[in-house]
């Protein structure tokens, strides 16, 4: 499964000018970009997949073969399940650039920065209200 970094890998960092106004037009542009790339490698990773099993899907007669090629499967439709709630949150966060609503912490209002979102592009919490979340989800889970 492709990691989170991978869609990144063929952008060039932003470095904003002296002075810029934070999530400016071209900043914004910049996040639609990078998004727009991760979801369209995301979807040809998912009819890669259909392609492959459509391909490999075959009846053996020896149930070792059989268990192993579904537990094959099985790992595969697991990934593109997590793949297809990362698209909904990649066209969610589309949205949000969209009516100018990107790049600010959803519980404090503080810009997350452009470093931290180039690192992950979805991000809706600063780093310190994600600390904080990590904190009371590890409390909770004792």
């Amino acid at each position: 499964m492709p990691n989170n970094t991978t869609a990144f890998k063929h952008f060039e960092p932003y470095v904003p000018a002296d002075g810029e106004e934070y999530m400016n037009e071209k900043q914004r542009e910049h996040f639609k970009n990078i998004l727009y790339a991760w979801k369209s490698e995301l979807m040809e990773e998912v009819d890669r997949t259909v392609s492959h099993m459509k391909d490999e899907a075959s009846n053996f007669p020896d149930p070792a073969d059989r268990a192993s090629q579904e537990e094959e499967f099985s790992l595969e439709l697991r990934t593109r399940d997590r793949e297809r709630k990362l698209i909904k949150k990649i066209e969610k966060t589309i949205e949000l650039i969209e009516h100018d609503d990107y790049g600010y912490c959803e519980t404090c209002g503080v810009e997350i920065g452009i470093k931290r979102l180039e690192a992950r592009p979805t991000a809706d919490l600063c780093i310190d209200c994600k600390t904080l979340d990590e904190i009371k989800e590890k409390q909770l889970k004792g």
